[in-house]
């Protein structure tokens, strides 16, 4: 396939700040919570999806494939995030869990997914036209050729909103959220298009909630923890698992598996990752009594969204008192709203 890049670059990043800066050299935008794709429209029409990884995604979205080639000119390559939508009209939402399940190794099964739950593609940035590249070309003018390119576009691809408006920006970090949104993303408008680098910067919520443990699995080179599982009680009483969290250092690995040997009540299989390639996830189930603090961005349904921090251990905390009712809910926002 000839693109005009060779490979497929990687996107460019973003590090995490604590607010929105109050600084007219940044353009805003939403944040939105997928799969990173950077699209290619080759000379010959021919379509590849790279991906923040080195897994293409070209064969998991085969309706996207189809809307690519069909509205974006040859010699395009645009930088954005796949999304699947889900709700009712008016009550629309991203639904992370039903993106993660498109990444699956059967044709059949990522046809029918294809046509079940149609994922959608949301531009912001323009990274080659007519095959030539913009890498160098501040944002700013990448934008103004984005808008040109994407401007009259239909659904299942969108062009994301921008503004230069510091309180606006404030206010879609609120109210997005209740559509599913991640955060907002704030970018130099005199940078260039740097792959691999943290050139922009990301405001995401952050929430602190205490949970109880009930298990961990063996991290992936066989020793010690790779992650803690967690739950939260439900009103009526019932123990829901509601995520993990990781990130610990090799030494603080081993450390845990002594720490947590008195709690140790069996051994389970655990929910088998999409992405495991059929390695063995079976967890190490504990008895739930400890309970930790973790810092955590959102929920989707009963579990959190991402994996979450460990923050501290809370020995004051009765296991029962770790509730659903101490997380913060987002008011309902209409996801058709934001992508107007």
């Amino acid at each position: 396939m000839v693109t005009p890049f060779d490979p497929i670059p990687e996107p460019m990043l973003a590090k995490a700040v604590a607010a929105v800066p109050e600084d007219d050299r940044y353009s805003f935008e939403p944040k939105w919570d997928g799969f990173r794709a950077i699209v290619v429209v080759a000379p010959d029409g021919a379509v590849e999806i790279g991906s923040r990884g080195s897994k293409p995604l070209t064969r998991y979205f085969p309706e996207l494939v189809t809307e690519f080639a069909a509205q974006l000119p040859p010699g395009t390559v645009v930088d954005g995030e796949i999304v699947v939508r889900a709700g009712e009209a008016g009550a629309e939402h991203l639904a992370w869990e039903l993106l993660s399940q498109r990444i699956h190794p059967a044709q059949s099964r990522i046809q029918r997914l294809a046509a079940e739950t149609p994922a959608s593609f949301i531009g912001f940035d323009l990274i080659a036209e007519g095959g030539g590249s913009l890498m160098d070309v501040p944002f700013a003018d990448r934008r103004t050729a984005l808008e040109r390119v994407l401007g009259a576009v239909r659904a299942p691809l969108h062009l994301s909103q921008t503004t230069r408006d510091a309180a606006l920006a404030r206010r879609w970090l609120t109210e997005f959220e209740g559509a599913g949104l991640d955060g907002v993303i704030a970018k130099p408008l005199d940078a260039p298009y740097e792959p691999g680098k943290r050139t922009m910067l990301k405001i995401k919520h952050e929430r602190t909630a205490d949970v109880v443990l009930t298990g961990y699995r063996i991290h992936k080179s066989g020793q010690g923890v790779g992650s803690l599982l967690v739950s939260l009680y439900t009103d009526a009483g019932e123990l829901v698992p509601v995520g993990g969290a990781s990130a610990f250092s090799n030494a603080r690995r081993l450390e845990l598996v002594d720490e947590l040997a008195p709690l140790v009540d069996g051994v389970g299989e655990g929910e088998r990752s999409r992405f495991s390639s059929g390695k063995d996830v079976s967890f190490v189930r504990l008895r739930p009594e400890r309970v930790l603090e973790v810092r955590y961005d959102q929920m989707e349904g009963w579990r959190f969204r991402h994996a979450v921090q460990f923050l501290r251990w809370r020995e004051d905390r009765d296991p029962r008192s770790c509730t659903y009712d101490q997380l913060d809910t987002p008011a309902a926002y209409d996801l058709s709203a934001v992508l107007t």
